[in-house]
């Protein structure tokens, strides 16, 4: 059954760990699939926070700096999840968590960047965030990058982006009883300063076009589980517009860009590949069998396993997802096996192993 280091799991769970890695392969199967060129092998990455079982896979207590790296190396990552905040100074409220583990620690931030709906629908985000020095910001992001790729970890493809880029950013400003109000009451001030933020990001943007990183990930909470919560032709005639020319720059220097957000996009998936989106990265609840009929093809694809199954399932089940999506995704050039939303410590230790060796089994085209 397992792979992973006998010494380290229960009984029945066994093979070294050092079976699964394959550096330098691993790199380049990330990054054909990015090309669409159909590695051999399914190409992989997760999202995760469960504390045991990276601490079993790679021999490191919990708290150590280097759990996360060396859990992807271990566990054989072709892709890095990362992004940029931009988080300049100014006000901002939080943007809420789950709880994954005994570290993260509860905090209410409700209204701790603007109390009053009048000052937040006439902010100027330019006055309130600035827009960094051009020359600098992408220095940083440079510097940043080839530490990332080159030294943390050469052994997968490591994106630049950003992670408050357009909803995520009305999000992390005012938080979603304020924001809500705001396109409630006047939908035309809101939309004036999610203008202005967009100003702001345009540089961030800029800058990574400089750099030498081959995929631009765009992270953006932009619908819930049940879709759009503004009207959709706000999305169409707001958001989509702004995020088309933010790609446009960073395709112009020959990126590729990945658009990643919770909850159900699906209606919206055509939208994103018109805007000059070239994969997405989404969650259980949207369509894969949508993207792949229409996409599958042409696109990136990434995730889809059902994290609520690792949760409440049985290893079975959970075997049985993985098979699910793996199959759906076989044929697309450009799919990469993952477990939509996240792998907390939640999760059963017993289907996270059972996750993670049925990829291993399943991954061969």
């Amino acid at each position: 059954m397992g792979r992973i280091l006998a010494a380290q799991w229960p009984v029945g769970l066994c093979d070294p760990v050092r079976n699964w890695r394959q550096k330098a392969v691993s790199y380049r199967r990330g990054i054909q699939a990015i090309r669409l060129q159909a590695p051999d092998e399914i190409p992989h990455t997760e999202y995760i926070s469960h504390l045991e079982f990276m601490g079993r896979v790679t021999g490191l207590p919990p708290d150590h700096p280097d759990l996360g790296r060396r859990a992807a190396e271990a566990l054989d990552f072709d892709f890095i999840w990362s992004t940029d905040g931009p988080n300049p100074p100014g006000r901002w409220t939080d943007m809420g968590r789950a709880y994954w583990h005994e570290r993260q620690q509860e905090t209410d931030s409700r209204h701790q960047g603007f109390a009053d709906i009048e000052e937040a629908l006439n902010l100027d985000c330019v006055a309130e965030y600035g827009k960094p020095d051009l020359d600098e910001q992408a220095k940083r992001y440079q510097e940043w990058y080839l530490k990332a790729q080159r030294e943390q970890h050469p052994f997968a493809v490591w994106p630049g982006g950003t992670y408050r880029t357009q909803m995520s950013f009305l999000i992390a400003a005012f938080g979603w009883e304020m924001l809500l109000t705001m396109a409630g009451l006047d939908r035309r001030r809101f939309t004036k300063v999610l203008d202005s933020w967009t100003d702001v990001i345009k540089v961030y943007y800029e800058a990574w076009a400089r750099t030498d990183a081959e995929v631009i990930l765009t992270h953006d909470d932009m619908v819930w589980t049940e879709g759009a919560f503004i009207h959709p032709s706000w999305y169409r005639e707001v958001l989509f517009p702004h995020l088309k020319m933010l790609w446009s720059i960073v395709k112009k220097a020959g990126k590729k860009v990945l658009f990643c957000s919770d909850g159900n996009f699906t209606e919206f998936v055509d939208d994103l590949a018109e805007a000059g989106a070239d994969g997405f990265i989404f969650e259980p609840v949207t369509d894969l069998d949508y993207v792949v009929k229409n996409y599958g093809r042409t696109h990136v694809i990434i995730g889809n396993a059902d994290c609520r199954v690792l949760t409440f399932g049985t290893p079975d089940d959970v075997r049985r997802e993985v098979r699910r999506v793996m199959d759906k995704g076989r044929d697309c050039p450009g799919y990469f096996f993952a477990v939509g939303n996240h792998i907390p410590a939640n999760c059963p230790l017993e289907n996270v192993v059972a996750c993670l060796d049925a990829y291993f089994e399943y991954r061969k085209r």
